[in-house]
């Protein structure tokens, strides 16, 4: 699967600073990575998204040079590097685990690259220094990894990393260990850490979140093939496909067939309801069609909804039903509600909490309208 890269800001044409061809890697006749091809330009932190087994460690670990490819080509600055040593490549990776060493200090830790590799003591010293400075972490050398919390250790290891001034930095589920409030705070961190050096980064997570808060492109995985690529807001509000408006976020899938395909507008039959699509698709009538909507895209309340609410009169007999309140979840910032609709649909509904206290709330088994816009219709072919 071919997916070019995107234009650099710049105007220029230049090839990416990382290319993949034709990428192939067969475990014992299963194919774990299946005919990959992408381009990353330089300075992009670029993510692979996937569930486990999608294939995106492997691919990761070809680019490390741990895995040796089946077949294809991986380029980096304008060099073949697939028979090039892991050792002999400017890449560096940090894993999961961090893989500190626990009897040496963390100046130790992040000097151990550097001396293996010769470098004179003082600019050895003098890397060390910019690094644990660039971390925040100057006031901690002498400490033993032990006595360090998860995210300092998190960050001594990209210390370690950035040391040896690679041309491409991997991380492998990075943030993996650490718990939701720090590795929420650490996503952050990390990315100006890395924005600041200018390295170019390929990142492995199973994590949305994690993904769309630190990445500037996203690479959506199943079954050893890339489905979508895209900027984050890409890949979550015009998904490509079934599996990736399903796997990043939260979606409602209506399964239907379109009965009016107009240049402007398009209508989508559903068991539930009926569908306006307020703008054109590439399609033919009578053919088969998901209509996803995203759940804080779907008004929730008692009454019917105005025609003020909706957004045109063309759409009044469209994009809304009725049914019973069959669960509500309160997130703080947030309420989400399960609908179930009078066809028996479970329709997932999310409001923002933007209240302290809301004068109307609503309750389970209470009877409510649903309705959104057809500009918020993702209708996916595959």
């Amino acid at each position: 699967m071919t997916i070019a890269p995107p234009a650099a800001s710049n105007g220029d044409a230049s090839p990416p600073f990382l290319q993949i061809r034709n990428l192939v890697k067969d475990f014992d006749g299963v194919r774990a990575v299946d005919d990959i091809s992408i381009g990353i330009n330089k300075g992009e932190i670029f993510a692979l998204l996937g569930s486990s087994g999608c294939g995106k460690s492997t691919l990761l670990r070809m680019l490390a040079g741990f895995e040796t490819p089946t077949a294809g080509q991986i380029t980096l600055a304008g060099q073949d590097i697939v028979t090039t040593p892991p050792y002999q490549r400017p890449i560096n990776m940090m894993f999961q685990s961090y893989a500190l060493f626990p009897h040496l200090s963390v100046w130790d830790n992040v000097a151990f690259g550097l001396r293996r590799d010769g470098l004179p003591k003082a600019e050895v010293a003098a890397r060390v220094e910019q690094m644990l400075a660039l971390v925040q972490l100057s006031s901690y050398g002498k400490r033993k990894p032990h006595q360090l919390s998860g995210g300092q250790q998190q960050r001594v290891a990209l210390a370690r990393s950035l040391a040896k001034r690679p041309q491409l930095l991997l991380l492998d589920e990075p943030l993996g260990a650490l718990d939701k409030k720090l590795r929420e705070r650490t996503q952050i961190e990390l990315v100006n850490i890395i924005e600041q050096v200018g390295v170019t980064c390929v990142m492995v997570t199973h994590d949305q979140d994690e993904a769309m808060s630190m990445a500037t492109r996203i690479a959506v995985m199943s079954e050893g093939r890339i489905l979508q690529v895209g900027a984050p807001g890409e890949i979550y509000e015009t998904p490509n496909c079934r599996f990736v408006a399903d796997f990043i976020g939260s979606v409602n899938m209506f399964e239907g067939r379109i009965s009016v395909d107009e240049a402007d507008h398009v209508v989508i039959e559903s068991p539930e309801v009926r569908h306006y699509v307020s703008h054109g698709i590439t399609g033919t009538p009578g053919m088969a069609v998901s209509a996803a909507v995203r759940p804080e895209k779907i008004g929730l309340q008692v009454e019917a909804p105005t025609p003020q609410q909706r957004a045109s009169a063309a759409e009044h007999d469209y994009n809304c039903a009725q049914g019973v309140i069959a669960a509500i979840a309160y997130f703080g910032n947030e309420t989400r509600y399960h609908v179930r609709l009078d066809g028996g649909m479970e329709l997932k509904v999310s409001r923002t909490n933007a209240a302290r206290h809301e004068s109307a709330r609503l309750e389970r088994e209470q009877r409510v309208h649903v309705w959104w816009d057809g500009s918020d219709i993702v209708v996916l072919t595959r």
